[in-house]
């Protein structure tokens, strides 16, 4: 939302905010890797609330190269197939890395996993002054752990970067009572308790992800990655969401 004067700022609590999506959310329309454009519609989004002096962490997942859980399934040892999703992780977070800064922003990608040679390893005060200095920090490779989702991940850096909220981009503007794809009559919420999200079975984040959410006092917004102006829209207090806690 904007006035004359620009856009509308955003509530004090959300001066600093984290940005989860999935690694599906990068391969618009096809069914594996990164989609060029689709990358750059996102790392626009993320510029429009740039624009309104919020610094942003993000976590990114890897599903659209390589999903852990989904290797293990095949037969692959379950560690090995994590350490390869956190890999993926890090792939995507680069190229994100790549569309934020062809549109000048400023952006670092922090892994979990020492990779020297093309990003920077976690040092805590390292990234909280990134993000003070206006800088986009990405944190990849998850929590650098095997059984750790990047929802968990995320959720562990908003709680160490000290983020007002943590932002879930999905395809729907919310969370349902069930799937709205596949029933036309589910019923979207306003506002859910992180209690109810577990025991309902929804599908927000993992279990350990809303746990340590709850435990920290940190909100969960879920809302419409692929609506224009959508993440700019919400925390202008437009637009349509779902808030957990």
């Amino acid at each position: 939302m904007e006035d004359a004067t620009g856009p509308t700022p955003p509530h004090p609590n959300l001066r600093r905010v984290m940005l989860k999506i999935s690694g599906e959310a990068l391969m618009g329309d096809q069914g594996f890797g990164l989609h060029p454009p689709t990358v750059e519609r996102i790392a626009r989004e993320v510029q429009s609330v740039h624009k309104m002096g919020v610094e942003i962490c993000m976590v990114i997942g890897g599903g659209n190269i390589f999903r852990g859980l989904q290797g293990s399934a095949q037969g692959m040892e379950r560690t090995t197939a994590d350490y390869m999703g956190m890999l993926a992780t890090v792939m995507n977070a680069l190229a994100v890395q790549g569309a934020m800064e062809s549109l000048g922003i400023h952006t670092r990608v922090v892994s979990a996993i020492p990779m020297d040679q093309v990003c920077e390893p976690y040092i805590r005060r390292r990234a909280v002054r990134h993000l003070e200095k206006g800088r986009v920090v990405i944190f990849a490779a998850g929590t650098g752990n095997p059984y750790f989702t990047t929802d968990t991940a995320a959720t562990l850096r908003a709680s160490e970067m000290s983020c007002g909220a943590i932002f879930k981009g999905t395809k729907v503007d919310g969370v349902y009572d069930k799937d709205p794809v596949l029933h036309p009559d589910a019923v979207r919420y306003d506002r859910i308790s992180y209690d109810d999200v577990l025991t309902k079975h929804l599908k927000v984040m993992d279990a350990s992800a809303i746990a340590l959410a709850r435990e920290n006092g940190l909100p969960i917004i879920v809302f419409s990655l692929d609506a224009p102006g959508g993440f700019q829209s919400i925390l202008s207090g437009e637009g349509t969401s779902t808030r957990v806690g």
